[in-house]
């Protein structure tokens, strides 16, 4: 199939040919994008339109990844303000959604969630993955699905959706950290753990096993956080994520309270009981990394790790303001991602991260639209162990996203700022493995609000409640 561009983003010298796609982008005309397979085998600047050929007007983006995703959050949004909420009252009615979900429940809310995605431009998500057994614990039956139910529900739901799932499974065995070191799991937080590492790895193992000949899954890990990850823990998950070639996420310094705990317990921040653990390095990405100290930013810097910043959720729960271009200048690269959900729109976290570096210094553009757009694009994409997509390029995926220029949001920009005003609303078609998954801002799989009033509906009909007005957890 071949797409006709009335503009496009191309990177580096904007030729199409394979290599010659690094360095800033800018916007093109008329570009015609030809695809087999899923994959751009050609990109000619300044073509003509052909008969045949997909036509995509206003500024066509590569596809955009989000990095981190909760995607059950989503039940969440516009419930957990009464009284002003908190952190741990969000939390409170997280746990009572987690406690509802069953495979097939898990898999309707997903598709809704993924497919709200894709309509602002998705083409990738990871997933990071922790409600894995029944709410009483024990893994699902065979009758269920077995021990790896809800994680065929999430490919499952992204198959359907159209977007590109980096499973990133969680190991989670602990439900917290005191002074006198880690606690066991809550009740509420039962089905998250699999006991041990070795049998977190088996389970992981046999997924990767089951997915292996499924090229629009990959399998990653994750450590849920030093809190409920112990050090050699830690080590154990870093060394399966090595030994995999697998990317390793964590969730690092969201809140205070965790580098106190951490500071209490072992005497050191959790970004050095990281480090000392073997667990940061090109292939982990640290997410939120909102409190650091300068010590902690040089480690991730010197290490290479990545750093996924959510805006919108770090200012919806109050967490804070990352140092984005503190991290980006010790070596970390930046991704984006939208987390528990209160939007879903990753060219406005992309944004955010500018906005918030100008909230932190008084200054605008520490980060130009270039580097914006790579944060939405080619370092989530390979934060997601998709080194090759995020571009449009000779040999990347076939992933394309249209942005409306002529909406009242968009319209009498200049197309290069346009990440700087655009937003979800403004996508109007998404290309992911060369097949059209929104067109004329209407998902292939239909009212994608519908689907998404009814299952959230159903899930807190079975959370036994209506509302989440949530208690300290």
């Amino acid at each position: 199939m071949t797409f006709w561009c009335e503009r496009a983003w191309l990177s580096g010298g904007g030729d199409g040919v394979r290599g010659s796609d690094r360095g800033p982008g800018r916007v093109v005309e008329s570009v015609r994008v030809e695809t087999v397979d899923g994959r751009i085998v050609a990109v000619e600047p300044g073509a003509p339109a052909s008969d045949g050929d997909v036509r995509l007007g206003g500024l066509v983006l590569p596809g955009l990844a989000n990095t981190h995703s909760h995607a059950f959050h989503r039940a969440l949004r516009g419930r957990t303000h009464a009284d002003g909420g908190s952190f741990w009252t969000w939390r409170a009615g997280m746990y009572a959604l987690a406690a509802a979900l069953t495979p097939t429940l898990y898999e309707r809310l997903a598709r809704a969630v993924f497919a709200e995605m894709a309509l602002g431009g998705t083409t990738a998500v990871g997933e990071f993955h922790y409600v894995h057994h029944r709410a009483d614990g024990s893994p699902h039956p065979a009758h269920e699905g077995g021990p790896n139910a809800m994680a065929e529900a999430l490919r499952s739901a992204a198959r359907d959706a159209g977007v590109h799932l980096t499973l990133l499974d969680t190991c989670y065995l602990h439900g917290g950290l005191g002074p006198a070191g880690h606690e066991p799991l809550a009740p509420e937080q039962v089905r998250f753990g699999d006991g041990t590492v070795e049998a977190w790895a088996h389970r992981l193992d046999a997924l990767r096993t089951a997915w292996a000949d499924d090229d629009r899954v990959l399998v990653g890990a994750a450590a849920h956080s030093v809190r409920a990850v112990a050090p050699s823990e830690l080590a154990g998950v870093a060394r399966w994520a090595q030994q995999a070639g697998a990317p390793l996420h964590v969730h690092l310094s969201e809140q205070p309270g965790e580098n106190e705990a951490a500071l209490a317990a072992f005497g050191v921040t959790p970004t050095r009981l990281l480090h000392d653990a073997g667990a940061l390095g090109p292939g982990t990405t640290a997410v939120h990394a909102v409190h650091l100290t300068d010590d902690d930013v040089a480690l991730l810097g010197a290490s290479g790790t990545g750093v996924c910043l959510c805006p919108t959720t770090e200012r919806d729960l109050a967490d804070g303001i990352a140092p984005g271009v503190r991290l980006l200048r010790a070596g970390s690269p930046l991704s984006v991602g939208t987390d528990q959900h209160v939007g879903a729109d990753v060219l406005a976290e992309a944004r955010g991260v500018e906005e918030h570096e100008r909230l932190a210094t008084g200054r605008r553009g520490s980060f130009d639209p270039a580097t914006l757009i790579e944060l939405a694009t080619s370092a989530g994409h390979a934060a997601l162990g998709r080194p090759d997509a995020g571009r449009i390029a000779v040999g990347a995926p076939a992933d394309l996203v249209a942005v409306r220029l002529d909406t009242a949001r968009t319209a009498g920009i200049d197309p290069a700022q346009a990440i700087l005003v655009a937003g979800a609303s403004d996508v109007s078609d998404v290309v992911a493995r060369g097949e059209l998954v929104v067109w004329d801002g209407e998902h292939r799989a239909g009212d994608v609000a519908r689907m998404l009033t009814d299952v959230i509906d159903e899930v807190w009909a079975a959370a036994g409640q209506e509302t989440t007005q949530g208690s300290e957890a």
